[in-house]
């Protein structure tokens, strides 16, 4: 439903055009559509490999709603015309807001109780390399998620100030660490999933995904730094930006192997077993 709904809203976008950032924009509505629906399919992929705890049914049914509540909430916002986040114009508005942020806390300790679990005892059927995927994706997940509600105070007490919410020094993005390595937990796993479908060895799968959450890591590296120096995105300096050259080449050197791999066990005749 979550990504039906972006795609929805992407096709109304088409239709009905106009910018794609600031506060009142139909990008709110696609994003959080997509980005929650495929959270909340890997969380559901997650707590589906731990050995069953009693209470995870609850916990993911209140989770899914969680998130479905929380972009109903920011789609009503944007087909009302005014924003969703840092909005406290009229009574309605600072209570939906409110609301936005009590849920965006329960689904951050709900991906912290994911993440520990996996940390203390994964699945003892599970690959290392997936282990070690899906390990990294959730703790990114969880950062994300921490860095999302830093963003909010930050923006509050900005927006109390009378400052520009969503801004960090001269042109900093806040939400820019927030969002950069949020699907990790999609990227990662489906990594180590194409190296195994690849044909290649668990040892080599692991040293790929080992590469490629270095590369997150330093991705995020890079935006912190350049949100805390306010510095606009992509306007870096030297140093952060051979850190933004490391983390893009972290993620796609594992990932060009892993296809260069799957093309040679394409081209391998039938009955090949050769590695």
């Amino acid at each position: 439903m979550l990504v039906a709904s972006g795609v929805v809203h992407l096709g109304v976008w088409a239709v009905a055009g106009g910018p794609w950032e600031g506060p009142v924009t139909w990008r709110k509505p696609i994003l959080f559509g997509i980005s929650g629906g495929l959270t909340s399919l890997s969380l559901g992929w997650a707590l589906g490999r731990l050995p069953p705890r009693r209470g995870d049914v609850a916990l993911a049914w209140a989770t899914a709603v969680a998130l479905l509540v929380e972009v109903a909430l920011i789609d009503l916002q944007r087909w009302r015309g005014v924003a969703s986040h840092f909005n406290r114009a009229t009574l309605l508005d600072s209570l939906l807001y409110d609301v936005l942020g009590a849920l965006i806390v329960f689904v951050t300790l709900a991906c912290i109780d994911l993440a520990v679990r996996f940390a203390v005892a994964p699945p003892a059927d599970m690959p290392a390399d997936m282990v070690l995927a899906a390990r990294a994706g959730l703790g990114l997940l969880v950062v994300s998620c921490l860095l999302g509600i830093w963003s909010s105070v930050h923006g509050e007490w900005r927006m109390q100030a009378g400052l520009a919410p969503e801004t960090l020094g001269a042109a900093g993005v806040v939400k820019f660490p927030h969002g950069v390595v949020i699907h990790a937990v999609q990227w990662l796993p489906l990594l180590a999933w194409a190296a195994g479908r690849a044909g290649l060895a668990e040892a080599r799968r692991a040293r790929l995904v080992t590469w490629a959450v270095a590369g997150s890591v330093m991705l995020l590296t890079y935006a912190l730094v350049q949100t805390l120096l306010g510095r606009a995105r992509f306007d870096a300096t030297a140093v952060p930006a051979v850190l933004l050259a490391a983390g893009v080449a972290g993620l796609a050197v594992p990932a060009l192997v892993t296809m260069a791999a799957w093309m040679r066990c394409r081209r391998r005749p039938p009955g090949d077993a050769a590695a």
